[in-house]
């Protein structure tokens, strides 16, 4: 962990990595804690600042989620925000409850008024918009706080105690909707807590390399290799810390895009690790028959590549450490805590009971995907690589909705791989972030040339991020997308109708399983 660290603790609300990932963008590290953190731990962890995130709760209730009141006498600079910011005048003697008209309630896109004496506010506009979500309101502020920024319907908007570094936020600073949000948290972080601007990607590659090195020591690692971005810098880190006691194991499971097994292929052929392919479509495809429910594809596939790599380990000796791609969205979908559970993910969630490895090491879990690419960039991996499309681990299982077959594999191969040359042809490739086809289980009734066909729907996605954990429906111009449907149903005899997602995440994932 870098020298200079902020805790954020978790209490359940829906913005809540994001306040991990606006963190970071100032350049300074967190890590997001759920919120029963013990106060030793707390005090191991060494924090330079706290920050307790939102919640769905009311502070009042019996069973809400509260800290014990002892970090307050840490001589730690706290921010809490909605949730946080009542609960911590809730501990420290003020008193929240349920507004009283609707009035006091507010929720969404809010004219706010803020003292920029306050260090939380400093060479910010006086006015601005913020993005509220609470029904609860703090009737009496602790002593020792002042006011620091108010509404139309509330004046406690925000509430400072500037000796003790206390600063609590009824709105959510980490979403795009408040105005100069960022600047916020990064006023608290550097004013306030003193942050230096050290977590940079560069400082992250040394302090992993040095963290695996210690972990493994003289073991042997085996990765599951699957040519994506993750994977790809996973298995750069784990080369320059550990060499040639690293084995890659690439799993072609039948379920890649058009000729990616033999591009994952050539791509590392350069490099000096142990590279191994096994062909294991015809194991998967029998275990996934018959299958229609996603968390149960995810699931066999997570035990498959398991069993895969176990075989592989018995024939290459002795391997202590089964490494894995997995990033952060990945473990925050897979559900940790209290957190819902999105989606198992096959690297994480889908894991059996049983694992024949000493241990599991995942050098990138703390990563969103952004910083992997800018990891990889650091590592010095070529761009291709750097820049290629996400792809789940589960591959085309997830984005063929119902039974999986060979054949719906193959349609899906030909229909993404058209979608994918037109988007780069017309250079959208360069403002999307990830884009991809969908072969779904519903047929339709459609006419070519004189004759009735009866085939699948082809769905397109693409979406616009910067994190994956939020994102927006692209916007391709009608002549690409009609270019891409009029290739498709003319090229690959199975599909007669194309249709386009248009839905942001939330409410969709940006997977559809």
């Amino acid at each position: 962990m870098p020298r200079q660290a902020v805790l954020i603790l978790d209490f359940g609300g829906q913005y809540n990595q994001l306040i991990a990932r606006r963190v970071r963008e100032c350049n300074v590290y967190c890590e997001v804690k759920p919120y029963t953190m013990s106060l030793a731990d707390i005090r191991a962890f060494d924090p330079m600042g706290i920050i307790f995130t939102g919640g769905p709760n009311s502070v009042y209730d019996e069973k809400a989620p509260h800290v014990d009141p002892a970090v307050f006498d840490l001589g730690v600079p706290v921010l809490g925000i909605c949730y946080g910011c009542q609960l911590m005048a809730q501990a420290l003697g003020g008193s929240v409850t349920a507004a009283q008209d609707d009035s006091a309630r507010e929720y969404g896109k809010t004219e706010t008024w803020y003292d920029t004496n306050c260090r939380l506010f400093r060479d910010l506009p006086e006015c601005g918009i913020s993005w509220m979500s609470h029904g609860d309101y703090m009737e009496k502020v602790p002593e020792g706080f002042s006011l620091a920024a108010h509404s139309r319907a509330c004046p406690n908007v925000a509430i400072a105690d500037e000796k003790r570094g206390f600063y609590g936020v009824q709105f959510h600073p980490e979403v795009n909707h408040t105005e100069h949000g960022v600047d916020m948290i990064r006023n608290f972080l550097y004013h306030v807590c003193g942050a230096r601007g050290e977590w940079t990607m560069e400082d992250y590659k040394h302090t992993a390399i040095a963290a695996i090195r210690e972990k493994v020591g003289s073991g042997r690692v085996l990765l599951a290799l699957s040519g994506g971005v993750d994977s790809s810098v996973c298995a750069a880190l784990l080369a320059e810390a550990v060499g040639r006691q690293l084995t890659c194991v690439f799993v072609d499971h039948g379920l890649m895009r058009k000729n990616e097994g033999d591009e994952v292929e050539a791509a590392f052929r350069p490099w000096d690790i142990n590279f191994v392919r096994v062909d294991a479509e015809d194991r998967f495809l029998t275990k996934l028959s018959g299958v229609t429910e996603p968390e149960r594809k995810r699931k066999i596939i997570g035990e498959e590549f398991i069993r895969v790599f176990e075989a592989e380990a018995k024939k290459i000796g002795a391997v202590d450490f089964l490494a894995q791609g997995t990033i952060y969205p990945d473990v925050i979908e897979s559900g940790a805590g209290d957190a819902a559970v999105i989606k198992s993910h096959h690297n994480v969630g889908g894991l059996p009971d049983y694992v024949d490895f000493k241990e599991i090491i995942e050098p990138l879990r703390l990563l969103f995907k952004d910083e992997v690419r800018q990891l990889g960039r650091e590592l010095g991996l070529p761009e291709y690589l750097v820049s290629r499309q996400p792809f789940p681990g589960p591959g085309l299982a997830i984005r063929i909705i119902g039974e999986i077959t060979k054949e719906k594999a193959d349609l899906l191969r030909e229909a993404d791989a058209i979608y994918r040359q037109e988007i780069a042809a017309a250079g959208e490739d360069r403002n999307i972030s990830q884009y991809f086809a969908v072969l779904t289980n519903t047929r339709s009734v459609g006419v070519m040339g004189d004759g009735r066909t009866y085939d699948y729907t082809l769905a397109l996605r693409a979406v616009t991020t910067s994190d994956f954990m939020t994102a927006d429906w692209a916007q391709i111009p009608y002549d690409v997308l009609d270019r891409i449907s009029t290739r498709i149903v003319n090229e690959v005899q199975g599909i007669n109708r194309i249709v386009y997602d248009i839905t942001s995440k939330p409410p969709a994932t940006i997977e559809w399983e």
